[in-house]
């Protein structure tokens, strides 16, 4: 690969960057509302008479109320209708993706926006000394606990099923895989038991830390479900359908959704982890001021995940920033190398026919486990044919909503073994198209550990043969390779590639997952590997007890076995020798070629005859 990013062909499918059961495979047009607020902006206004502006007031009115009954046929006005909030043009449909209830804030042109009057520093702070830095991880007694959902609530009752099991350990918030909120797993989760604190006789010298964005809207389009295309379909026969029961919270609903930024609570969950970072690795930055420098932190130029490091640098350091650190914001686009988003220089991902088992294992998995919620709602809404994917998306209106406006009365239509099911569908769909089952998980993970094999030997990279990019890795400035502090925001699905490429045996231990039933005790679980604000520590350690530099990989807050990675040892706190660890990885970065993962000419076994549990595409003949 050359150092440059370069430009794939322009036809370049320009797949989503979300691969959850949500994930469209090609590029669409999208229908576009205009924004509200450009609406309201003015030019110099003339002066006219009251009988000149009643007149006006007047035809307009009886326009827009002309122009809304053409467009809509009636049916914006039905009672039933879940748009009737907001008129929308049928002509946008199928599928309708807007919104039916939008509130614009800001508003363009605030009359009381007066910058000159309210300056954001005056003088007069008062006493500024600061104090010693945080070192929770090594001075604390205890670690604390992330539950994940402040602000959030759930419904107090789900519905009753004579096949339901009530377990007291059933927590909602956990049940939604990759939808779900990020919270402190069991230590014991992934099979060891220990804690992310320093262990007895050693010290925490170094944090390579990999987080996703935060709690997002639904992207824009779906491969199976989606939140907006179920809007769009209840919006065409608006007139048709009543509903009653359980559901009959829905006759006076409106979907109030937006597109792919951050929700409230996804910039909160942001903040808190910067918050907690500082509290627990603060004492690295005292490093950086030894070497008189500042910590760079990388994330991308999409909105969410700008959005995201940037609450996470306010609740890391606090305001102001300015000084403090610096942003490196990589481009996500096809055609630019970029490790934080590997998919969009590697043509074999957006190959429906290579890279989405998922959704083939998702749709027989919810033909079983929502085969009696179908039964059961259907006779709630009559005048609409509810399909197991209708009912799937409910689900998924659910998380979504409970993430982006607090609360869904979704949540209390499934039963408790139903929302187990929608966990698994979920963890079907990330590990056959984005973890240890997906022919393309391994290499689209394998640019990042180049640069984590960079970061650790302080080297530069030899050769930028995968997603890397030699223009930005190359540069010292934007690259360092002497810190002890490292900030990459991306992406769920490449927070799996990069678990697969380092080839964690004890969470592929499932595969191949089945489509038929739940596998008991799995340790694949999206919930807990690929939440909304996922973390992954890679925490470097001196131990007077061990011999050399070590290393362990946590994720939220679960160490993990390195067991599988080359020749690092069983260690009861998961540590590995850096040199063991580094060798490993360069094991499999020699065993990884991007250009038959990404470029070549294989094809995947049809069904359910795909089985592989390393992440990598059939060998070449």
């Amino acid at each position: 690969m050359p150092s440059q990013a370069t430009r794939l062909d322009e036809d370049h499918t320009d797949k989503d960057l979300e691969r959850e059961a949500l994930l469209s495979s090609e590029e669409r047009a999208l229908p576009t509302l205009e924004n509200p607020s450009h609406l309201n902006s003015r030019t110099r206004p003339r002066r006219f008479g009251f009988a000149h502006l009643f007149l006006a007031f007047t035809a307009g009115s009886l326009a827009c109320l002309l122009g809304q009954y053409a467009a809509c046929g009636g049916l914006c006005f039905s009672k039933s209708d879940p748009s009737s909030s907001l008129s929308v043009n049928a002509n946008l449909a199928p599928p309708w993706v807007g919104s039916t209830e939008v509130h614009p804030f800001p508003p363009s042109k605030p009359t009381n926006a007066d910058p000159s009057l309210f300056p954001s520093r005056v003088g007069y702070a008062g006493a500024t000394p600061t104090g010693a830095e945080p070192a929770l991880v090594a001075t604390a007694p205890a670690y604390p606990i992330n539950k994940g959902t402040p602000n959030l609530i759930t419904p107090g009752h789900f519905a009753s099923s004579t096949q339901d099991t009530t377990s007291s350990k059933f927590n909602l918030f956990r049940s939604w895989g990759n939808l779900s909120p990020w919270y402190s797993v069991d230590k014991t989760s992934f099979g060891l038991d220990t804690s992310p604190e320093a262990p007895e006789s050693c010290a925490i010298t170094g944090l390579h830390l990999l987080h996703r964005h935060g709690a997002r809207y639904p992207t824009a389009w779906a491969s199976y479900g989606g939140p907006a295309n179920f809007s769009g379909r209840l919006h065409d026969a608006a007139a048709n359908w009543e509903a009653s029961g359980d559901l009959a919270f829905m006759n006076e609903w409106t979907y109030k959704l937006g597109e792919e930024i951050l929700t409230p609570f996804g910039r909160q969950q942001l903040y808190d982890l910067g918050v907690a970072t500082r509290i627990k690795y603060g004492f690295l930055l005292n490093n950086f001021t030894e070497l008189n420098s500042i910590p760079v932190f990388r994330t991308e130029s999409q909105d969410r995940m700008l959005a995201s490091a940037m609450n996470f640098a306010l609740g890391f350091f606090g305001w102001p920033l300015t000084g403090q650190y610096q942003q490196s914001i990589t481009i996500e686009s096809p055609g630019f190398n970029n490790t934080l988003a590997p998919y969009e220089t590697c043509p074999n991902t957006n190959d429906r026919s290579k890279s989405d088992r998922g959704t083939y294992y998702v749709k027989q998995w919810t033909s079983v486990y929502l085969k009696d919620a179908q039964a059961r709602l259907q006779p709630q809404i009559k005048g609409y044919d509810l399909s197991i994917e209708d009912t799937f998306t409910m689900q998924q209106m659910c998380a979504y909503e409970t993430v982006a406006l607090g609360y869904s009365k979704f949540c209390s239509v499934f039963t408790e073994d139903e929302w187990n099911g929608f966990d698994y569908a979920l963890d079907l769909s990330f590990w056959y198209n984005s973890a240890f089952g997906s022919p393309v998980g391994r290499v689209q993970g394998i640019g990042y550990v180049q640069e984590l094999v960079a970061r650790l030997t302080h080297t530069p990279i030899q050769t930028h043969n995968s997603s890397t990019n030699g223009t930005l890795d190359d540069n010292q400035t934007t690259f360092p390779l002497n810190h002890s502090l490292y900030v990459d925001a991306t992406h769920e699905v490449v927070v799996l590639n990069i678990l697969t490429a380092l080839n964690l045996t004890s969470l592929s231990a499932d595969g191949p997952l089945p489509s038929d039933h739940i596998p008991k005790n799995r340790k694949f679980r999206s919930s807990q590997l690929a939440p909304f604000a996922t973390n992954v520590h890679f925490q470097l350690l001196d131990c007077s007890s061990l011999d050399g530099p070590q290393m362990r990989v946590i994720v939220n807050d679960g160490v993990v076995p390195l067991t599988g990675l080359g020749e690092c040892p069983e260690q009861e706190d998961g540590m590995c020798p850096v040199d063991v660890f580094v060798k490993g990885l360069k094991e499999i970065i020699r065993e990884t070629d991007w250009e038959w993962g990404c470029h070549g000419d294989w094809t995947v076994p049809a069904g359910n005859e795909w089985e592989t549990t390393v992440g990598y595409p059939p060998k070449r003949e």
